[in-house]
């Protein structure tokens, strides 16, 4: 390590004001800070020493998101296999998984920093460590049959108009990995949306097994017919509860298993990164809507509106939203009493266009932009009626 640190400090002249390489000092200075602690320090006026750095941050946010990314490629492998009716072992599984998330994530990596160091030399500042999380949120949240161009084209948008337009880190209102999702959504909804994008198969080419659908579990309590069950229609299609609270069903990459995101839940909040409340306040939100819909509903309404609340806490995104997505310090509300009523909007926003769009049996990732959006706003008035209270008090 002794000898990297002497490489780097011996080219870093090159890099500095009036070096040859000046306008790569953002490169030079992401790598250098990223494999040592950096050695600048405030000179004068008040300020706060912390051990976790922005850095660190995004590192613990990786670190949490572990869990998903493993369990996410296996069960890539996993549905392949189940799909051509061959044996697989745990191993299989997951070497034919990566041949899903690598090229996905390379990619990811690839076309978003390319955008980062861009803007970053133009603009004269440090490349910005949140990207490690985009590049690896992004890919989770895409259907494993994502065209590789697709995702380049989604992740530059979601890098360069969900965050660069505003400013970069830190000034963005919206959280770009879901940006470049719905993107994506809108504008190639072919290859995100349908029953072909979930398997890591081919129908025109593979020989699929007798009946297999490749549908999501949402997709098929979505056309559920009137005056059926909706969970018995999940159950009969092979969506046991069990099954899509550990995550063996088809869908996003890393979003089908509500038992990851609890694991990766506990990390976040054991290092105060993300925040309780949001989560708790989304759950209270799906709860509130739940229980109106479940109890007003009638016999000929739509199906959807009769899902149990547990059963919509492990379907499709809505437990990989809430944990990593509503929970962005940047684009989620800051102020204590923000966070709830941001986060139990997101749960009732979530759970809303679920049931009651036909077309988009899945809520979340529209609900957190939505929210995203109010947040400043939230934020705004629970400043103001903090002051309002501070000054009535003062007046007393």
């Amino acid at each position: 390590m002794k000898f990297l640190l002497k490489m780097l400090d011996k080219v870093r002249p090159l890099f500095e004001k009036g070096g040859k390489l000046e306008k790569l000092y953002p490169l030079f200075e992401a790598n250098d800070t990223f494999l040592f602690t950096t050695d600048e320090v405030t000179k004068k006026g008040s300020h706060i020493r912390d051990a976790l750095d922005s850095k660190r941050l995004m590192f613990t946010v990786v670190f949490a998101l572990l869990p998903c990314t493993l369990l996410g490629i296996y069960n890539t492998g996993l549905q392949r296999f189940l799909a051509l009716g061959v044996d697989y072992s745990l191993l299989s599984c997951f070497l034919e998984g990566l041949k899903v998330f690598l090229p996905l994530y390379i990619v990811t990596l690839a076309a978003g920093g390319v955008w980062e160091v861009l803007f970053a030399t133009v603009r004269k500042h440090e490349i910005n460590e949140g990207f490690l999380v985009t590049s690896l949120l992004f890919p989770l949240i895409c259907p494993p049959m994502l065209p590789l161009w697709q995702a380049a084209v989604g992740i530059s948008f979601g890098v360069i108009f969900g965050k660069e337009v505003f400013g970069g880190v830190g000034m963005n209102i919206l959280n770009p990995a879901l940006t470049a999702r719905a993107f994506l959504f809108f504008t190639y909804p072919a290859q995100m949306s349908g029953d072909k994008v979930w398997i890591f198969a081919d129908k025109a080419k593979d020989k699929l097994v007798d009946g297999f659908s490749g549908a999501t579990a949402l997709a098929v309590a979505a056309i559920t017919p009137e005056k059926a069950n909706v969970v018995e229609s999940m159950n009969e299609a092979g969506f046991s509860f069990w099954d899509l609270f550990v995550g063996f069903v088809p869908g996003s990459i890393g979003e089908t298993s509500a038992l990851c995101c609890l694991i990766g839940a506990a990390i976040l909040i054991f290092t105060k990164i993300g925040s309780w409340r949001t989560m708790v306040s989304c759950v209270l939100g799906a709860l509130f809507i739940t229980l109106i819909m479940n109890f007003t509903s009638g016999e000929d309404s739509n199906p959807m509106l009769k899902i149990p609340f547990h059963y919509h806490l492990v379907l499709g995104g809505f437990a990989f939203g809430i944990v990593f997505m509503a929970t962005d310090p940047v684009s989620s509300a800051t102020t204590a009493a923000g966070k709830w009523i941001y986060g139990f909007c997101i749960g009732v926003l979530a759970i809303i266009i679920r049931c009651v769009n036909p077309a988009y049996p899945e809520g979340v990732m529209l609900a957190i932009l939505f929210m995203n959006v109010f947040a400043p706003l939230i934020d705004h008035f629970v400043a103001q009626a903090n002051i309002k209270r501070r000054l009535a008090r003062g007046q007393k």
